[in-house]
């Protein structure tokens, strides 16, 4: 079983409009998941591969499941092609903020 990891504020930033959220990411890594991370940021699970954009799609669509958000409320902001990337997520930021931390105690 894996120690509890408290979440850092620099996992995620609140917005006026939403938050920003750091996210690695994992390619071809079985299903996806989301779940938390080393502290720094939240961990993705993408059964993808990087190829064409596919691993980023399966991500946006992975984020705004978890956060209940349509696709269209989030953006990739940084990290376009690199594993750690933060990701911009519209809506109440106190709301997304709540489901961040909650994603904290599940698994990757």
């Amino acid at each position: 079983m894996r120690p509890a990891i408290s979440a850092s504020p620099d996992a995620w930033t609140p917005t006026a409009d939403g938050i920003v959220v750091a996210v690695r990411v994992t390619p071809r890594g079985g299903r996806d998941r989301l779940g938390g991370g080393e502290g720094l940021w939240l961990a993705a699970r993408i059964a993808a591969a990087p190829v064409d954009g596919k691993a980023n799609a399966a991500l946006i669509a992975l984020v705004a499941a978890a956060f209940t958000v349509p696709r269209r409320a989030v953006t990739i902001v940084a990290g376009d092609t690199a594993r750690l990337k933060r990701l911009r997520i519209a809506g109440d930021p106190a709301a997304l903020a709540e489901t961040a931390r909650s994603l904290y105690a599940g698994e990757p």
